[in-house]
């Protein structure tokens, strides 16, 4: 496929677990994938070598997802070098995890600023290129505690939640320009983050899951490459649950 008539991927959050799995799954010769990442630097240059090993062009990029200036700086770059962006995945995210009434307001501002504020900000940013071309998909990475709860993580399951509004919103509001907006909400997934979980309660998860497994970042990266596909055109505004069962 000729330069020009590659799509360009832009993945918050893409040096590992989910976000490194959406990376991988666009990685090939029709695509550029840029990602930013927040302080894993080791992390982000393999994420670039498996990008390379399979065949597609990536490049990370530094970026704080609660910073505006950080956020304009980063889609600049991807800007000028390729003059657009085809799909915009919103997976960033962080736990700053504590029961409510001990939960800091540093960790609730924190959280909401990386995981709500930042997709927001990326939102905003990707939309001006894509309305521009009169198309464009936007792909927001939400999690079953959205819509479920999860005690201790006010903070995140209230910022995802917020995300899947987000969604549904944008959706309405660039259906007109042929931009569809579309949420995947993960169960319960091996990456860093749910490693960090407690034995004795992820066997309880586990216990709990139908299909009788945890998810893997593959599971959630080939439903956001179908929802950037052709074959999801007139799919937009709706949240695609990706648990095995866990929340029905």
């Amino acid at each position: 496929m000729d330069d020009q008539q590659k799509r360009t991927i832009i993945v918050t959050g893409g040096s590992r677990g989910i976000g490194r799995g959406i990376c991988l799954a666009f990685a090939g010769t029709d695509s550029y994938v840029y990602f930013n990442y927040g302080g894993a630097e080791e992390a982000a240059r393999h994420t670039e070598e498996k990008i390379r090993a399979a065949g597609g062009k990536g490049r990370g990029i530094h970026a704080d997802m609660a910073s505006e200036e950080d956020l304009e700086t980063f889609f600049k770059t991807v800007l000028d070098d390729t003059g657009r962006v085809d799909v915009l995945v919103n997976n960033a995210g962080i736990t700053k995890d504590a029961l409510l009434p001990r939960m800091k307001t540093g960790d609730w501002d924190r959280v909401m600023d990386v995981n709500l504020k930042g997709a927001f900000l990326c939102t905003k940013l990707a939309s001006r290129p894509m309305m521009r071309r009169k198309s464009g998909r936007i792909i927001n990475i939400a999690s079953i505690a959205a819509v479920a709860g999860n005690p201790g993580q006010a903070n995140y399951a209230a910022a995802k939640a917020g995300l899947i509004g987000l969604t549904k919103t944008t959706a309405l509001e660039l259906a007109p320009r042929n931009i569809t907006a579309n949420a995947i909400a993960p169960g319960y997934i091996e990456t860093d983050m749910t490693r960090r979980i407690d034995e004795n309660r992820a066997s309880e998860i586990l216990a709990r899951i139908p299909m009788g497994r945890v998810g893997t970042p593959e599971d959630v990266a080939g439903v956001a490459v179908f929802l950037a596909s052709k074959a999801a055109d007139y799919i937009t505004g709706q949240v695609i649950h990706v648990n095995g069962g866990l929340y029905t």
